[in-house]
């Protein structure tokens, strides 16, 4: 059974919500990961270096999109399953307004401490 105090239906809404736009961002932020190709003969080092590190930034931000797209699937899986709200650790229901705020968390605020 999902957490007693939620409604479902407006976290699944939520969730899927958060899962479109961080597939957008995605989508709209994949040149900037491309491979940096540079004219070496009009760029100067510290632009070469710039823009190394503009790839590197945005490479992992893309990371922490996709690790957050995996938990967004867990939750809609754990809503599936009648299981959203249970802490993972300690099997109590996490606080309402908790989930309401952030649906992603696992824990409740005793087992993430």
């Amino acid at each position: 059974m999902n957490h007693p105090e939620l409604d479902a239906d407006m976290i699944r809404e939520k969730l899927l919500a958060l899962r479109e736009e961080l597939q957008a961002e995605s989508a709209s932020s994949a040149s900037s990961r491309d491979t940096v190709v540079l004219d070496q003969t009009s760029v100067g080092r510290l632009s070469r270096m710039d823009a190394l590190q503009g790839q590197a930034m945005a490479k992992a931000e893309e990371e922490r999109r996709q690790l957050k797209l995996k938990r967004i699937v867990g939750a809609l899986q754990r809503l599936e399953n009648g299981e959203f709200g249970e802490c993972i650790e300690c099997g109590e229901w996490i606080g309402a307004k908790r989930l309401n705020w952030e649906p992603l968390v696992l824990k409740c605020i005793d087992c993430a401490e």
